[in-house]
């Protein structure tokens, strides 16, 4: 008999909400555990857990072969990592260079500087639209525009 497209079984539908209702507060239970940091402004390695947390959610919602309690092992698991390595790189500046990227400036007295901004593929078009959104319509008017960490731009007036 070729497998069901639209329906396998009630055993396996009732599953997913159970499965799916207990490994989700488990997983805002160790997110408030784990901290604000878990949550807060994503650079690339907080986008990489967030990832990972979904797709180990999803595999264990639709997965009847992973009992919840390996699932929840694993989300705890993601979520230690991001405990442990964001608790390094408070206290060592050089594992955090390895973590996070440094902000980058992009404007400099009112000069554009082209190399930086090559170098992280952002447009003229994309620092003024900042600077727009920081109240300002002249790039004289500038000190500096920093792209930070997170991918967003700060707009220091001079």
């Amino acid at each position: 008999m070729p497998d069901p497209i639209l329906f396998d079984s009630w055993p396996s539908l009732i599953r997913i909400p159970l499965v799916g209702l207990l490994a989700y507060a488990a997983l805002i239970l160790m997110l408030r555990v784990s901290g604000k940091r878990t949550l807060s402004k994503m650079n690339a390695f907080d986008l990489i857990v967030t990832v990972a947390l979904g797709s180990t959610l999803s595999t264990v919602l639709l997965d009847d072969g992973i009992p919840l309690a390996e699932g929840v092992a694993a989300l705890a698991l993601l979520i230690c990592l991001q405990y442990v390595i964001t608790w390094a790189s408070v206290r060592s500046p050089r594992f955090q260079g390895l973590i996070k990227a440094e902000p980058t400036l992009l404007v400099h007295r009112g000069r554009y500087l082209p190399d930086a901004m090559r170098r992280q593929r952002v447009t003229q078009d994309e620092v003024q639209a900042a600077l727009r959104q920081s109240g300002q319509s002249d790039i004289d008017a500038v000190l500096w525009v920093m792209l930070e960490t997170d991918g967003s731009m700060t707009v220091v007036p001079r």
